[in-house]
């Protein structure tokens, strides 16, 4: 994707420095900040603290983070050590423990001195991967865009979530890389974007959309019912965290409203995600880990002082009793279709194994 015509990755690997720079996200939209990664536990915290975040690119980091780590050591104690603390850091992410599972399945039959190479070749193939997967999410998804342009013969207008752009990935989103591929084809479109409380991941979505030229609006969470009932929004279109087996999707907060705000009003909701968030071995929605974060994040909102400075202030009381939880799941039947790298199916097990026919078991 491009920042102000500049053509940007959200990872940029220095193999010969054994590190890699990243966007520190917790820094946006008021500043684009590079961070430098250069040890595991540097790796972990980026991860944690959701300087990175976003499921796909969550999982590019864990890769990187793990071939770091091997840089003086490459043992199997080493190895696992590694992985274990990588995996601690966000629950419902799947495509972290993919990311991990797949480095590991490469590694572990090496040699330790020939692992530190292959750990940098196999997270570059990872993150090379997650761009192509994007692409090609945009490219299935501009075909459905396309037949709501001509039923409708105006202006497309789509509602997201939470912030599944590039920043969310290595390039290109997931959700919205249908919306920057219609966009590139210079197909009207315009974007309804949600502030996605109390993160305010929304903010970076639209960051990203304003640096790339995509006309959008951001607005308040519980405005999107009333956009959705007053005829005001052609489709929904969500990331996910993690796909179960049977159709089921997490995604950030607040997803869950959405999908039943667009089911009663007639307006079509899809979830864009590639194979690595879809999880065959979760048999359904019940099954998915929901990450309970700190309370403080609700407590406190971030922004800029009247100086143009960084700060925090508080809305609540330190000890007054929150949930925050990070995540909800939206049953399958209200999804109208998952658009995956292979291209668009229904929202079910059936439909998922349609396009993943090896994953039967």
């Amino acid at each position: 994707m491009n920042i102000d015509g500049i053509p940007t990755r959200t990872l940029r690997a220095h193999p010969a420095q054994n590190c890699i720079d990243i966007i520190d996200q917790t820094r946006l939209p008021h500043a684009l900040h590079w961070a430098r990664v250069a040890t595991l536990e540097e790796a972990a915290h980026a991860i944690r603290a959701m300087q990175v975040r976003g499921a796909p690119l969550i999982g590019a980091t864990a890769a990187y983070g793990l071939a770091i780590a091997l840089e003086f050591e490459a043992s199997d104690t080493r190895l696992h050590e590694a992985a274990s603390l990588l995996r601690s850091t966000r629950p419902t992410a799947v495509n972290l423990h993919w990311a991990l599972a797949r480095m590991e399945s490469v590694l572990q039959p090496l040699a330790p001195e020939a692992r530190h190479q292959a750990a940098w070749q196999e997270a570059q193939a990872i993150a090379d991967e997650d761009v192509a997967q994007n692409a090609a999410i945009g490219q299935h998804g501009l075909k459905l865009w396309k037949d709501l342009i001509v039923a409708n013969g105006h202006t497309l207008n789509v509602m997201t979530h939470c912030n599944a752009g590039w920043l969310a990935t290595v390039d290109h989103g997931t959700a919205l890389s249908p919306i920057y591929a219609a966009h590139d084809a210079g197909v009207p479109v315009h974007v309804w974007v949600s502030e996605t409380r109390p993160r305010n991941q929304g903010l970076l979505t639209a960051w990203e959309l304003e640096h790339h030229g995509v006309p959008h609006t951001l607005i308040a969470d519980n405005a999107a019912g009333l956009l959705m009932r007053q005829g005001r929004v052609d489709a929904v279109i969500v990331g996910a965290d993690r796909v179960a087996a049977n159709g089921d999707v997490a995604n950030k907060v607040g997803t869950y409203l959405k999908a039943l705000a667009a089911a009663d009003n007639g307006i079509p909701f899809y979830v864009a995600a590639p194979r690595s968030t879809i999880d065959f071995a979760c048999a359904d929605g019940a099954d998915i880990p929901i990450e309970e974060r700190d309370g403080d994040e609700f407590r406190l909102v971030h922004g800029l002082d009247h100086h143009g400075q960084p700060s925090a202030l508080r809305q609540l009381p330190a000890g007054e009793d929150v949930a925050n939880p990070a995540f909800d799941v939206t049953p399958g039947w209200l999804v109208k279709g998952i658009i995956t790298e292979r291209g668009v199916c229904s929202a079910s097990r059936d439909g998922l194994l349609g396009l993943y026919p090896e994953e039967a078991r």
